[in-house]
């Protein structure tokens, strides 16, 4: 490069004005940082695109794995635990009340597996082009919503079989479990997605957190169950009995079962906690200041990615 174009793009650079490129404050980051989301939702789409034929590519059944794994699960519970344990014999429509549990953790544990490693796995893309970090997590959590709505297909067909199909009012506790699984799927994917770029080691832990997760919420067992123990032990009020319901699991999974569990509806108060439609709707409120929260920290980590990587 000549010394006389060297000093013409010197000059040029001299009189451009300045651009802000973030937000100050926490909630103008997030505002700007959903903004570039929004203007990259194309290749938002793409990426979920990418991770749903990746995931089934060469195989034979193709999207139809995504119902496998669940049918399964929901086979082994109903049979061990349903049929060899009894427990079918307390619960009706034990297969409902089991498989409702079993795809909304399905959901969410797909969101925290998927956005934990999604930085570390799109390497090549993050150090190639350009594009807001965000849009990897969110594309993980896109292929889970698809998933997700597969599998919830699945449980339809279920109420149909079994004849309870949920027509009632419980219905109004339907989109609040989702969006509660969503927004705290959300806010840990974010945060997750982060810091394991640094610390490899969190990929592993969120597997035995999601399994311990699975055993610490109302899923194969009942609520009832939970709170005849707790109670005995510690009183009916006690701080046990209050930190195991405002779980957000524990309220999304009682939330979505009273909506698709019509059995629920003939049994008494003891099987869903009091209040279970406001806990929800605060647990919610907490989730989307996590998630202004955990944004904030993705992007104050997010500069050493490629790096990192």
């Amino acid at each position: 490069m000549s010394e006389t174009t060297r000093a013409v793009r010197l000059s040029r650079l001299a009189h451009e004005d300045l651009v802000t490129v973030s937000g100050t404050g926490a909630a103008g980051g997030t505002w700007h940082a959903i903004g570039e989301i929004f203007r990259h939702r194309e290749m938002l789409d793409l990426l979920i695109r990418r991770d749903l034929k990746s995931r089934y590519k060469d195989s034979v059944l193709g999207f139809a794995w995504t119902l496998v794994r669940p049918i399964v699960q929901l086979v082994i519970y109903f049979v061990i635990i349903g049929k060899v344990l009894g427990a079918a014999q307390s619960v009706h429509d034990y297969a409902v009340y089991v498989f409702s549990g079993l795809i909304l953790y399905s959901f969410f544990s797909e969101m925290i597996t998927g956005t934990t490693g999604s930085i570390v796995g799109n390497s090549g893309l993050i150090k190639k082009i350009y594009l807001p970090r965000e849009v990897f997590p969110l594309a993980s959590i896109g292929s889970a919503i698809f998933n997700f709505l597969m599998q919830f297909v699945i449980l339809i067909a279920a109420t149909l079989i079994s004849r309870a199909f949920p027509i009632s009012a419980g219905l109004i506790y339907l989109i609040p479990s989702l969006l509660l699984i969503l927004v705290y799927g959300t806010a840990f994917g974010l945060l997750l997605a982060a810091v394991n770029v640094y610390l490899r080691d969190i990929q592993y832990l969120v597997e035995v957190a999601m399994l311990l997760l699975l055993w610490a919420s109302p899923i194969v067992y009942s609520y009832t169950m939970v709170h005849q123990l707790v109670t005995k032990s510690f009183g009916a009020d006690s701080w046990v009995m209050q930190l195991y319901t405002d779980n957000p699991i524990t309220l999304a999974v009682l939330g979505f079962r009273k909506a698709m569990w019509t059995a629920g509806a003939h049994l008494g108060g003891s099987e869903y906690p009091d209040h279970l439609l406001l806990r929800t709707g605060i647990a919610i409120v907490i989730g989307l200041i996590l998630i202004v929260v955990f944004q904030r920290v993705f992007a104050r980590l997010q500069g050493n990615f490629a790096q990192e990587i």
